[in-house]
């Protein structure tokens, strides 16, 4: 098995204003998450949210330390979300095992040393954020995840957000994690916008057609920019930028969000006659 990862540091607005195509995805896209046979991790200093991917195949992967996170095991300051995006898998914490289905996400926390990740055809998305306490592991399957339906079918963004971390779930240091899939005809995600200037977030889409793609909105209200996002890119969300999108058909969408506090609702709405 091999872990590989790359850095990508903080980028200002009037900065991110000035850029190309080219750049802004150089900045701001992931696009080599799932390689089987390795971990792959995108290490942000938004937040130092880490971004990852650990595809097993025949053989488990470990949970081994990078240089960026400066600890000799990886979750030794560190909290840990895997969420499973293909076939049922498993994930094996100090010894036990947990089964980790489609859709299902696995909280791990602070201070566990020996993780791996098993099953062919699993695919894990991984989340995780810097920890002051140590909360247990914990299985979150979508059914179990608080329901919120949104939007119409008149404004085309009618969907369902799965709120798999929460006040009323599993307890975190930082990371909120959700779930968000559309009804049909409905294709715009985060609209009306909004920002939080308090926490950064990353946006993975997933469940596209080979041919389809989400045009992802970045930026300042006022200055916005746009990133073309393929099946299983992510995007990363800098706390100063709206997120918001809209595909070319159907998808589904993991948004993780790390920072200041875990308030779901801290958020500024930005109306629909202030983007430009």
């Amino acid at each position: 098995m091999t872990t590989d990862y790359d850095i990508r540091f903080a980028v200002d607005p009037v900065s991110a204003a000035t850029m190309n195509t080219a750049e802004l995805r150089e900045q701001f896209l992931i696009d080599d998450l799932f390689m089987t046979g390795s971990v792959n991790w995108t290490y942000t200093h938004y937040d130092r949210m880490a971004v990852g991917g650990a595809v097993p195949g025949a053989n488990p992967l470990r949970l081994d330390p990078i240089k960026p996170t400066g600890t000799a095991n990886f979750l030794e300051r560190r909290e840990l979300i895997a969420a499973n995006i293909g076939d049922a898998g498993t994930v094996t914490v100090d010894g036990t095992e947990h089964a980790v289905g489609p859709r299902d996400m696995l909280y791990i926390g602070m201070g566990a040393t020996e993780v791996t990740f098993g099953g062919q055809g699993a695919k894990f998305y991984l989340l995780s954020a810097p920890a002051h306490a140590s909360h247990p592991t914990t299985l979150i399957r979508q059914s179990d995840a608080k329901r919120l339906d949104m939007g119409s079918q008149q404004t085309a963004n009618e969907r369902s957000i799965f709120q798999f971390v929460n006040a009323d779930s599993v307890k975190t240091c930082q990371l909120v994690v959700g779930l968000t899939s559309f009804a049909p005809g409905s294709v715009w995600n985060t609209m009306p916008a909004h920002l939080h200037d308090r926490r950064m977030e990353a946006y993975l889409y997933f469940d596209l057609k080979p041919d389809a793609f989400v045009v992802h909105l970045m930026g300042e209200p006022e200055e916005t920019r746009h990133i073309i996002v393929r099946n299983e890119q992510a995007v990363i969300s800098p706390p100063w930028s709206i997120h918001s999108g809209a595909g070319t058909g159907s998808y589904t969408f993991i948004w993780a969000m790390a920072g200041d506090n875990i308030d779901y609702t801290d958020a500024e709405k930005i109306g629909m006659d202030e983007l430009l």
